[in-house]
This record gives C-alpha cells, sequence and structure tokens, in this order.
C-alpha cells in the first residue's frame, strides 16, 4: 500500500487535518448596546463550532437576557451590508475566508473592516438595529481609544481577575482560565500581589508608547491594567523614598520574554530619571545586555 492510499503518509496526513480541526481560534463578536461597556467579547471556537454555539458563548459570558433571541452577524465593510449567518454556520470557516490583516484586526484600506456582531433579533423576525451600523462601529472605535488614553475605565473584564489573589475559589483550573481569558483578550500581564505573570504574546503589542510611560508613572500598584511599567515604576519610587536599593528578579523558561521584558524595565527606568531628557544612558544599558547574557 502506498502513502497516498492511506499508509503511513495517509495516517499522517489525517492526524495533522484531525489536529487542524480541534485547533482553537480566538473569534472576537462586537456586542454594541446589547452589553455597555464591552469593545467586544473574544470566545474561543474550533472549525466547526457553529454560529448558535458561539452566540451561546456570549450570552454565558456577557450575562444576557436569555429571553431575547440574537443572531451572529459578519460585516466585511465598514457601514455595509451585514451577511446573518444561520445557526449550523460556523464563524471560524468565515473568518479564515478574510484577508490576513483583518485576522490580525488591523484596519484594512478602502473602508473594508471585517468583523462579527451581535444582533437582536425582534419577534417578526426582523433584526432590531439600534442606530446604523456606521455610527455604532464610529462609537466603539472612539470608547476603544478613550480608554486606551486613560479617558474611560477599562472594560469590564467579564469575570476574570487581574490579580490572582482576588479569585473566589483559586485552585490550578481557575487559575489557568483566567490566565488563558485574559490572555485571549490580549491581556498578557496579571498581578499575584505584588509579583507580576508574563505570558509572551509572540507579537508586539502597543502598550509600550510613551502615553503608557506618563500612565504609569508614580501610581498605586494595582490601580490600572497590569503592566511591566507598574513594576519598574513602584521600584523606582521606592528607591527615591527610602534611599535603598531595589531589585526586580525575572526569571522564567527559555523563549518565555525574559530579555525583552528587562528592554521594557529599563525603557521605562530611564525614562523616569530623565523625564523627558534625551541621553545614551539607556542604548548603553541595552547595549550590554547580550554581554551580560
Amino acid at each position: 500500500m502506498s502513502a497516498r492510499d492511506g499508509g503511513v503518509g495517509g495516517m499522517g496526513t489525517l492526524g495533522r487535518r484531525q489536529r487542524f480541526e480541534n485547533s482553537e481560534f480566538t473569534v472576537r463578536i462586537y456586542p454594541g448596546t446589547l452589553a455597555e461597556g464591552t469593545i467586544y467579547c473574544p470566545i474561543s471556537a474550533r472549525k466547526t463550532t457553529t454560529a448558535a454555539e458561539a452566540i451561546e458563548r456570549v450570552i454565558e459570558r456577557l450575562q444576557l437576557d436569555r429571553t431575547k433571541c440574537y443572531v451572529l452577524a459578519e460585516v466585511k465593510e465598514f457601514g455595509g451590508e451585514e451577511w446573518i449567518l444561520n445557526p449550523n454556520d460556523c464563524p471560524v470557516q468565515r473568518m479564515m475566508l478574510w484577508p490576513r490583516v483583518a485576522l490580525e484586526h488591523r484596519p484594512l484600506s478602502g473602508g473594508e473592516d471585517y468583523r462579527f456582531l451581535l444582533r437582536q433579533k425582534n419577534l417578526d423576525g426582523s433584526i432590531h438595529y439600534g442606530g446604523s451600523l456606521q455610527m455604532w462601529l464610529q462609537i466603539t472605535e472612539e470608547r476603544r481609544r478613550m480608554v486606551e488614553r486613560g479617558l474611560l475605565p477599562q472594560p469590564d473584564s467579564q469575570g476574570d481577575q487581574a490579580d490572582l489573589c482576588c479569585l473566589p475559589e483559586l485552585n490550578e483550573r481557575s487559575l489557568l482560565d483566567n490566565l488563558r481569558s485574559r490572555f485571549q483578550q490580549e491581556k498578557i500581564y496579571t498581578y499575584v500581589g505584588s509579583i507580576l505573570i508574563v505570558i509572551n504574546p509572540f507579537k508586539f503589542l502597543p502598550i509600550y508608547n510613551p502615553k503608557y510611560v506618563k500612565m504609569y508613572d508614580n501610581h498605586t500598584l494595582g490601580h490600572l491594567e497590569p503592566h511591566i511599567y507598574a513594576v519598574a515604576d513602584v521600584a523606582y519610587h521606592a528607591m527615591l523614598r527610602r534611599q535603598r536599593n531595589q531589585c526586580i528578579v525575572i526569571s522564567g523558561e527559555s523563549g518565555s520574554g525574559k530579555t525583552q521584558s528587562t528592554n521594557f524595565l529599563i525603557h521605562h527606568l530611564t525614562a523616569l530619571s530623565q523625564k523627558g531628557f534625551a541621553s545614551g544612558v539607556e542604548q548603553i544599558i541595552l547595549g550590554a545586555g547580550p554581554v551580560l547574557e
């Protein structure tokens, strides 16, 4: 029997296909006015997960009114037509037809805007939109930008905790579920008291610019979303206040992001010490990193 007739090679292909079918994807669903304060709800879904199952997960996570009927709509253009998914349609399969930049949640040229919307269905079978799609998307984008600038509070975390010490039930499952939920929302930092857990996203996140340096300058640990800048800030001001040396221990396996975390710490510490004055101190310290390692 040859490989392409179903021998060893055929079993390998079947195994890869099964692993792909069982792979989990993160699907962002935008509930709009159905859940005030929530920009989007990320859920885990497989290639075979149906729209009905995805809606059920959103309802459970956002604690929506179960007496009402909801549908999932796909949008492929900013302010354009919505395609209502049938209950048996699979959102992940629809996502796989999107451009790569849309899957990475980056803006596309030409006004295209790929996303899934959660809509409420009226008793007569019509869809309750609650305003034009274009206006709703603009309000959502403005809300997201204001949250990033610190002008609005962070959206409700939908059950996850920024500090694992605040978990109502602490065990291995709840701890891992909390970390997984935050990671799917691109929240890679989580506190354990004064300890910071970091999960390497293996991609760049726009949370290390001067806006965040200013946001975490001289703040109390835990008042803002966990961040490595917060740890650096607490150590810096503790050094000034107590007039004693401070130490930050970075630990992790190979590839966990220790070197990059060190660079972020140094960046924030030099920014605090210089207060905007240009200096070559940061580059000298960063350049010595590989030699020290």
